[in-house]
């Protein structure tokens, strides 16, 4: 999703997360794989890059962490490497749809080099606002797929209104749509009534 629109994860940072970041119509995806020889390689998940080639002025790493898995040092690995390539400042976004994930990955993270420790930037479950808004889901169609994704599952009541404004998020992300609501279950036909009728 964001690796087809880096926009959105500034979009995140910036109004979501409130972080300060260069305000340029210029972002593309980067080469994801680090190198610090004589060691092997590493990669992230995605790395987007803002400004010009020549000049750049800002990079953003994005992680996708479902679980615990990947060790927190890594990113603080990955933010250096980055920096050593591209001689610019580096955020490091995690998306975490695992609230336990989020609040793991969220700790600031001691890298072993004195006075470097790095702060990721965690976008998890609860900081991913539930679009209901049918004009606010087709303004920002990536926040609204990932609100379905985190919260079209969720069982509390539905506010006035609710149920009008999902059927509309549902037409807009039809292959999400299906986690809204179960399937409804399909009524006898009337020949299928009218069998179990004579029994």
């Amino acid at each position: 999703m964001i690796s087809e629109r880096p926009q959105l994860a500034v979009e995140i940072l910036r109004d979501l997360m409130g972080v300060d970041v260069p305000v340029t119509p210029l972002i593309r995806v980067e080469d994801s794989t680090f190198n610090t020889r004589p060691s092997g390689d590493f990669e992230a998940d995605l790395v987007l890059v803002m400004g010009p080639p020549q000049s750049p002025a800002h990079a953003i790493i994005v992680e996708i962490q479902q679980d615990k898995s990947k060790a927190p040092h890594q990113l603080a690995r990955y933010a250096a490497a980055l920096w050593l390539l591209l001689g610019c400042d580096v955020t490091v976004l995690v998306i975490c749809p695992d609230r336990a994930a989020a609040a793991y990955y969220a700790q600031p993270i001691d890298s072993g080099l004195t006075g470097y420790r790095l702060q990721a930037h965690v976008l998890g479950p609860d900081d991913i606002p539930a679009i209901t808004d049918p004009h606010q889901a087709a303004a920002q169609p990536g926040l609204a797929a990932m609100a379905v994704m985190v919260h079209g599952r969720a069982r509390d009541p539905a506010p006035p209104g609710g149920d009008h404004e999902i059927h509309h998020l549902a037409r807009l992300q039809p292959f999400r749509a299906r986690t809204l609501r179960p399937r409804p279950r399909r009524r006898p036909s009337p020949r299928q009534s009218r069998g179990q009728s004579r029994r």
